[in-house]
C-alpha cells in the first residue's frame, strides 16, 4: 500500500509519540488534526483507512504501520563543510566556519544534535578548508565519516556534492554554517524531496518562486516568495537523478563555479517536483558576516 500524504502525516506523528513516550494510550484525533494541520474530517477518514490496513490500532502505530513508513525513512545526512567562510573573517582565518562557536556551541553541533535526535545514524561531512580540525567532532559524534574535497579552494560548493553524488538517495543535504534553533525541522521520515523556505514579502537573498507548494524558480531577490535555507531532502528517485545531473553541470564550461542547488532548481528544474517545507526565521539563523556573529554573541564584540 502506497501511503497518501495524510496517512504519512498521521503515521509519523504516531511513530514519534510511541518512540518518545512509550505510552499505552494513543493520541486523540483532535490532537492529530492540530499537529498535522488537517481537518478533523480528514483525520477521521485517514484513521479509518489506517485501521483497515492494520497500520494502526486504537490510534497507535502497529508493526505493519512501521513497515509502511520504512520507505520514507531518512537514510543519511550529508553536511557540506568544505568552504572558507570568507565573509566571517577574521574568525575563519584559523577555524572553519562550521566549527565557530556561538554562545559556546559550535555552529555545526546545532545541526548534528538534531540529526542524532532524529535517529539518523549515517552522517557524512564533506570537508576541505582546515579539514583536520573537524576530527574534534568525533569525540561527541563518533559515527561521523569524513570525505575530502580537494577542489574546495578552486570551485563552488558543487564540487563538494560531486564527492557525495551517489549518496543523495533518501538523504538530507545540509549547509554546515546554519545555526539551527528548531531541531524539530530534522525528522526521521520525509515524504518527498523538499527545501526549507520562509515565506517572505521581500528578500534580497536566494529565494524560490512556487506554484502549488512546489518550487518553480530559483532566483536572487524577490517579492512574495520563499527565502531559501540550505537544508534539503532528496527522495530515492530524485537522489538517483541528481547523481547524474550534478556531474553533467559540473563538467559544463563554468560548471565548477555553480552552486549545487542550481542543478535541480535551475538547469534541470523540469525533471523535478521539489516542495517547499515552510519554517520561520526564528528556526534557523544565517550567520553571513562577522557583524552578524557579533550581534548574536557579544563576546566577539569585545
Amino acid at each position: 500500500m502506497n501511503l497518501s500524504r495524510p496517512q504519512f502525516e498521521v503515521l509519523t506523528i504516531l511513530e514519534k509519540f510511541l518512540r518518545e513516550n512509550n505510552k499505552k494510550n494513543g493520541i486523540t484525533q483532535r490532537i492529530l488534526a492540530a499537529q498535522t494541520g488537517l481537518s478533523v474530517g480528514t483525520i477521521n477518514k485517514t484513521v479509518t483507512q489506517l485501521e483497515e490496513a492494520e497500520f494502526t490500532k486504537k490510534n497507535q502505530i502497529t508493526p505493519r504501520g512501521l513497515e509502511a513508513l520504512d520507505p520514507f525513512r531518512v537514510k543519511r545526512a550529508i553536511f557540506i563543510a568544505a568552504g572558507f567562510g570568507s565573509r566571517l573573517v577574521p574568525i575563519t582565518l584559523n577555524t572553519p566556519k562550521p566549527l565557530v562557536r556561538v554562545r559556546g556551541v559550535r555552529i555545526i553541533d546545532t545541526l548534528l544534535d538534531a540529526v542524532q535526535a532524529a535517529g539518523i545514524e549515517e552522517v557524512v561531512i564533506v570537508r576541505g578548508y582546515f579539514g583536520e580540525q573537524f576530527d574534534q567532532l568525533l569525540y561527541k559524534y563518533p559515527q561521523v565519516k569524513f570525505l575530502e574535497n580537494p577542489f574546495y579552494n578552486e570551485s563552488n560548493n558543487i564540487s563538494s556534492v560531486m564527492c557525495v553524488r551517489y549518496l543523495l538517495k533518501n538523504a538530507y543535504v545540509l549547509e554546515s554554517d546554519l545555526y539551527l534553533n528548531n531541531p524539530e525541522l530534522i525528522t526521521k521520515y520525509q515524504y518527498t524531496s523538499n527545501y526549507l523556505g520562509v515565506p517572505a514579502e521581500v528578500t534580497d537573498d536566494w529565494c524560490f518562486e512556487t506554484k502549488n507548494g512546489y518550487i518553480s524558480k530559483l532566483k536572487v531577490g524577490g517579492k512574495n516568495c520563499h527565502h531559501m535555507f540550505g537544508i534539503s531532502y532528496w527522495d530515492e528517485k530524485d537522489g538517483a537523478k541528481m547523481a547524474e545531473h550534478i556531474k553533467e553541470v559540473y563538467q559544463m564550461p563554468g560548471g565548477k563555479e555553480r552552486y549545487w542547488d542550481q542543478v535541480a532548481l535551475e538547469y534541470f528544474i523540469k525533471d523535478y517536483n521539489i516542495e517547499v517545507r515552510e519554517c520561520s526565521f526564528k528556526d534557523i539563523i544565517e550567520i553571513d558576516t562577522f557583524t552578524d556573529l557579533k550581534r548574536l554573541d557579544r563576546t566577539y564584540a569585545v
